[in-house]
């Protein structure tokens, strides 16, 4: 799943092209991507409507167009938004297409159908679900060292799965949780409340850190995520323990081991992450 790195980088490729450009039609292949509102009414209101910003939240991409609409759009799992010439062949699983006034096209793909897109006027964006229960925007002003720490004492939830919870910080998913913890050396499974100051303060470092690399190589693609022209990410060339079982820790040498933690895979070195 594309994790706030991939959004944000998504976000800043679209953000050259799109705005100012005129949104001259909509076609809608899969309906059921469309969440809010019907297909029907999704197509009558976009056409016509201009594209004036792109902002991100979490995992969720907002596209400001003119008439007041906002535009949201959650990838999901496989989801892919990309802008390209009209004349590229049309890929497997284009649900959504947006025909643009300079002949170029924005087109939403998604192998899974899990992501979604819904357009509400601009005052309505907490008919958008999940996008308002969100946590503190990470690599934003409101993380605050101080009460992520004063949090992180109040809860008994272990590690991982507090990282995962949108509602506690958004954007993070499986494999910056994992290499943050990694550079946190803070074991997976230790609860947020068992944490010394210092681990709760380094952690609160690394997320910032291990955020701002993820966007600095452009996100981390292994088989769907691309950028909003269609480009690979390289930060899975800079992984330390995601998906690197049975290999050699680069800090201490251990054999990093992959482990479950509630429902969810983790991967960690046992030697240096306690």
């Amino acid at each position: 799943m594309p994790e706030l790195p991939e959004v944000e980088t998504v976000k800043r490729t679209l953000a050259e092209y799109l705005p100012g450009l005129k949104i001259k039609e909509v076609t809608v292949n899969q309906e059921t991507v469309i969440n809010i509102p019907d297909a029907e009414t999704f197509k009558k209101e976009l056409t016509g409507t201009t594209f004036t910003g792109i902002d991100r939240r979490g995992k969720y991409l907002i596209f400001s167009l003119s008439w007041g609409w906002k535009m949201v759009v959650h990838l999901r799992m496989t989801g892919r938004l990309v802008y390209g010439e009209s004349s590229l062949p049309l890929a497997k699983h284009t649900h959504v297409i947006f025909h643009l006034s300079n002949g170029y096209e924005l087109r939403f793909t998604d192998q899974r159908r899990f992501g979604r897109i819904w357009l509400v006027p601009e005052g309505e964006l907490l008919r958008v679900s999940g996008l308002c229960t969100l946590g503190p925007e990470p690599l934003g002003d409101e993380f605050c060292r101080e009460i992520f720490l004063e949090q992180l004492a109040k809860r008994k939830t272990r590690i991982k799965p507090l990282l995962l919870d949108q509602n506690f910080i958004a954007g993070i998913g499986n494999i910056y949780a994992d290499e943050i913890l990694f550079r946190s050396r803070i074991h997976p499974e230790r609860t947020a409340e068992s944490l010394s100051r210092e681990e709760a303060d380094r952690l609160f470092t690394e997320v910032r850190k291990t955020l701002e690399e993820g966007v600095a190589h452009r996100g981390t693609t292994f088989s769907d995520y691309v950028d909003g022209r269609g480009e690979k990410g390289s930060h899975q060339n800079y992984l330390n323990v995601y998906q690197q079982q049975g290999k050699k820790c680069p800090r201490c040498g251990a054999i990093i081991e992959r482990i479950k933690v509630g429902s969810r895979s983790a991967y960690h070195c046992p030697g240096c992450q306690k």
